[in-house]
């Protein structure tokens, strides 16, 4: 197995996609997101799943459990399992960063352009890793 190796900020800070999943694993998944300004993720709960996420470009908020954390470049957050949370991007730049969830939550390889190709088909992991 080969697993991941890349530098995550260049490959973060240059996506321009909604969500790329990177890779998959048993128990991670490492996903890019791009929130364009004024956007958000939409309001959410992962009763089985924890998730990370790391700001390395732009200015936003993220919400957990009605809870407002602003967030900014360099910025970490983890919202635990249960925690109903979302994620708006408040600058006047796309909000980029990476998240890890672990358990995976998409299917390997999953690429949505826009906040509209995420919502029209949002697949959950199929147990289907990278490698």
């Amino acid at each position: 197995m080969k697993g991941f190796v890349g530098n995550i900020e260049e490959l973060t800070e240059q996506n321009g996609d909604f969500r790329r999943v990177l890779y998959t694993g048993h128990n991670l998944q490492l996903v890019l997101m791009s929130i364009e300004p004024g956007d958000e993720i939409g309001e959410e709960v992962h009763d089985d799943r924890d998730q990370f996420f790391r700001i390395e470009q732009g200015e936003g908020e993220i919400w957990i459990d009605g809870a407002c954390n602003k967030v900014k470049a360099d910025d970490g957050v983890i919202v635990p399992q249960g925690a109903r949370h979302n994620v708006k991007s408040t600058g006047s730049e796309p909000l980029r960063l990476y998240t890890i969830y672990g358990p995976p939550e998409h299917v390997d390889g999953t690429v949505h352009k826009t906040k509209a190709d995420a919502d029209s088909s949002h697949e959950h992991f199929d147990g289907k890793t990278t490698e």
